[in-house]
């Protein structure tokens, strides 16, 4: 095989056959996959004069161009051996595969959210709670007020003046 070589993208051209397959989301996994590990394999390319056609790698290309990469590597394959393989989402078995890995990712995701939704929560527990205390301890005085205010209320204007006379105040 031969050995891979570094190629400017804006030099390969991309057949329109191959642009109609092209999937976003399998995009934006290699590019995240990308970033943490790197281009494991090298896309493939033949020559056809001067320019450079894309054989096999279209979302390798794509996620390459979507991280602002100006070259990937790639080897180049003799036009008659050339002939793209059959693109794997087309299998079934490989397409569960991708859902299944895509579950277990958003799961993964989830459950790191409550983790770190749950060290938060315990971290802010105690002010939490001494906040809670002193908003009970708050409106249960707000509570006592309004109820003896509501108790001592007169309705007219002799029972405040008995009222009055009776606390010991003057009026």
């Amino acid at each position: 095989m031969p050995k891979p070589e570094s190629f400017p993208i804006e030099k390969i051209f991309v057949p329109t056959k191959q642009k109609k397959a092209l999937r976003p989301e399998s995009v934006a996994e290699i590019a995240e996959s990308m970033l943490d590990i790197g281009q494991q394999e090298p896309i493939s390319v033949r020559l056809d004069g001067d320019r450079l056609v894309l054989v096999e790698g279209l979302h390798r290309l794509e996620a390459c161009k979507a991280l602002g990469e100006t070259t990937i590597l790639g080897v180049v394959v003799p036009a008659e051996l050339a002939q793209p393989k059959p693109l794997l989402a087309e299998r079934p078995e490989v397409e569960a595969e991708r859902l299944k890995m895509a579950r277990l990712k958003q799961l993964r995701l989830e459950k790191e959210a409550a983790e770190a939704s749950t060290a938060a929560f315990k971290g802010a527990g105690a002010t939490e709670a001494s906040r809670a205390r002193s908003a009970k301890g708050v409106r249960d005085n707000a509570k006592a007020s309004l109820g003896r205010a509501a108790k001592s209320a007169p309705k007219s204007l002799s029972a405040w003046i008995n009222q009055q006379k009776g606390s010991g105040e003057r009026y």
